[in-house]
């Protein structure tokens, strides 16, 4: 692995060609408008911009940034807990796959269609959401999908149907896709770039638990109430959230604000007051065009976007293939029921936990110190070395995970595997996420959608082949086959992303 301590790359002249170097911090009396962060709150004045809305310079108190810590936190752990119930009911079902099965009449591959369609969905709503969250602000979009979600997550068990049971995970799946399309987003609205990190593991903090914790709440309550009962109780404790979200957030996404801000300062002046994306997309039908075809223009000609797609894509795949199979793993190879294998969860959540968690201040600390080593210039490719722990850590719990159920050794390496390889994911997405929100910061709903194409993809059809990839190669080979793709794959990428990650985000950059 390449080291990071040698000269940075942005002191290559060769690579400053394509793009400037990174600028450093102005003076918050100067305009920004080429700093990503502060693109929306630059003082435009003078000749035919005196009608221009912008921020009244860094300190406007209507700004996200100068929000109190109580009203930014607030929201963030709103959020998180909407994350939790997407997260959750992405996998509570695993561990009564096989009561499903019976109840509805289908084969085991057909159940495991009924359980990853819902991931399907994720594809597709981030697409939609993601636009219309930078069009109609966040809250609004929140809210609207809550509620989506709610209704079609409650009418899926709804007559133990196969059909019932399908389209109702499928279209709760849109609604339940919002916190993939829009937490991190609303993390960069708040927060500035040096807190990035730790503000996007406190978003991420229970939706990654949420991951584990439904199939261990779904063990306990299919087996004391009835498969039906996972869903019903989900969207009656989402009912509770939406309204306390309701009642106590405000909309935090700037360039909205702004378009309020211009709309009350032309009715109370009777001038043409407009922001700098209504001026230039004046009709609704031309801002909802730029703003759907955003994350499809992003995909097909950032390449950028579909390198950190293709890792993230890759190492999400193969934790949803260990959610879905690891309670019936447990249970036909070791003999436990439901609700015990349903425990060793905790161990994926632990993992997931201590990665997140551990990873996102230490993103920002390695920011800090690049930045100060680089006299203040800032780069997205300050994320890159904290990528590379994660990266090392899942093949590794792959490989001891696989092969001591294929020895069948004592549970708690099968849970340590499974911990470093959950953990390893949560840290290096984490660092690829912060990645992508400081390259794309005032488009990042865009830029997470069209990144999360390939992701959610391989998240709906590797589950679908993980059973027989199972009984074919067994828990050893099968999950190492896994991880050397994985390496195969991953190793190299901090490596390249480091060395010209500025060139390759200059093609297809979005004016």
């Amino acid at each position: 692995m390449t080291s990071f301590n040698k000269k940075s790359p942005f002191e290559s002249k060769e690579l400053s060609q394509p793009i400037p170097s990174p600028t450093r911090e102005r003076s918050k009396h100067t305009g920004n408008a080429n700093d990503p962060e502060k693109a929306i709150s630059t003082a435009v004045n003078g000749g035919d911009d005196d009608e221009l809305v912008t921020w009244d310079g860094e300190d406007d108190p209507e700004s996200p940034y100068i929000w109190s810590n109580s009203r930014k936190y607030t929201m963030t752990a709103l959020m998180s807990l909407g994350g939790l119930v997407s997260t959750s009911s992405a996998s509570m079902m695993a561990p009564a796959l096989n009561e499903i099965s019976m109840d509805l009449g289908i084969s085991d591959t057909e159940t495991q269609l009924t359980m990853s369609i819902y991931l399907l969905a994720f594809v597709f709503g981030p697409m939609i959401i993601g636009p219309l969250s930078e069009l109609y602000g966040r809250k609004k979009i929140w809210i609207f999908c809550h509620a989506w979600y709610i209704a079609w997550n409650a009418l899926a068990p709804v007559g133990k149907s196969s059909g019932m049971m399908v389209a109702g995970r499928f279209l709760s799946g849109f609604g339940g896709s919002v916190s993939i399309s829009i937490s991190g987003p609303t993390m960069a609205d708040m927060f500035k770039a040096d807190q990035r990190g730790k503000s996007y593991a406190l978003v991420t903090f229970a939706p990654y638990l949420g991951a584990a914790i439904g199939p261990l709440v779904g063990g306990a309550l299919s087996e004391a109430a009835g498969w039906p009962w996972l869903f019903w109780v989900v969207s009656i404790f989402d009912n509770i959230l939406i309204t306390i979200f309701a009642i106590f957030t405000h909309e935090p996404y700037g360039p909205v604000l702004l378009a309020r801000k211009s709309k009350q300062l032309r009715q109370a002046t009777g001038r043409d007051y407009r922001t700098k994306f209504e001026r230039s997309h004046p009709k609704l039908s031309q801002k909802l065009k730029v703003s759907m075809m955003r994350p499809i223009k992003l995909f097909f000609t950032t390449p950028i976007i579909l390198i950190l797609g293709l890792l993230t894509s890759y190492s999400f795949a193969v934790y949803v293939i260990a959610l879905t199979t690891f309670s019936t793993m447990w249970q036909e190879d070791y003999g436990l029921s439901k609700t015990k294998s349903s425990l060793h969860y905790i161990a994926i959540a632990l993992g997931s936990t201590i990665g997140s968690q551990a990873t996102g201040p230490l993103i920002d600390i390695v920011w800090a110190r690049l930045k100060a080593k680089n006299d203040g210039a800032t780069a997205p490719e300050y994320r890159v070395p904290m990528m590379v722990p994660g990266i090392i850590t899942m093949p590794l719990g792959l490989f001891l995970c696989g092969w001591a159920v294929e020895k069948h050794l004592h549970w708690i390496v099968v849970d340590v595997g499974a911990a470093l390889m959950s953990g390893g994911m949560m840290s290096s997405s984490s660092a690829m996420f912060s990645y992508l929100i400081d390259e794309f910061a005032q488009h990042s709903a865009s830029s997470n959608a069209a990144c999360r194409i390939l992701s959610n993809s391989f998240a709906f059809g590797f589950p679908i082949f993980a059973p027989s990839l199972y009984e074919k190669l067994g828990y050893g080979w099968g999950n190492s086959m896994l991880a050397f793709m994985y390496i195969g794959l991953a190793f190299p990428a901090p490596w390249i992303l480091w060395r010209w990650g500025s060139k390759i985000r200059a093609i297809g950059r979005l004016e």
